[in-house]
């Protein structure tokens, strides 16, 4: 026993595709004090029993309130968990979380969706200036100035 405190992870994706390779990753976040953010329509449950799942509306960029109320519903979220590293699959609730996250000084992981074979998504290359470890699952896609490739969760 190390005597010091997990990592505060908070685990970021919207519903869909982007919180299904989200809990594929669960495996690494193991010995982690895990929170789960996701969009209303996200299955909580299927992050595990008892685990800790907030939720925030979705939006998308053709509904801009939305966006503004999404984007403050995970910066609470942010300034609640206080996370050493926030991890997030996409899309727009991931790119918020970096954002805000660097603001708390936490390390931040950027995952881009398996779904983007030819090119990046768009939420992807906005948060390259936030993301500390900025991937993508295509080895294709990757570059010397970023993102990298490590692998698929596939």
């Amino acid at each position: 026993m190390s005597g010091s405190p997990p990592v505060r992870v908070l685990a970021v994706a919207s519903a869909g595709g982007h919180w299904t390779q989200l809990l594929r990753l669960r495996p690494a976040f193991d010995g982690c004090d895990v929170t789960f953010l996701t969009t209303d329509k996200g299955d909580g449950n299927a992050a595990g029993e008892g685990a800790r799942v907030l939720r925030v509306n979705d939006a998308s960029r053709w509904n801009k309130f939305g966006v503004l109320r999404m984007a403050a519903r995970v910066l609470f979220a942010v300034l609640r968990v206080r996370p050493d590293v926030i991890v997030s699959t996409g899309a727009a609730p991931g790119y918020f979380a970096l954002r805000f996250g660097r603001w708390v000084g936490a390390r931040t992981v950027w995952l881009d969706s398996i779904a983007n074979a030819d090119e990046l998504s768009m939420t992807g290359r906005m948060v390259r200036p936030y993301a500390d470890l900025w991937l993508t699952q295509w080895e294709h896609l990757a570059a010397p100035e970023g993102p990298e490739f490590a692998g698929a969760v596939l």
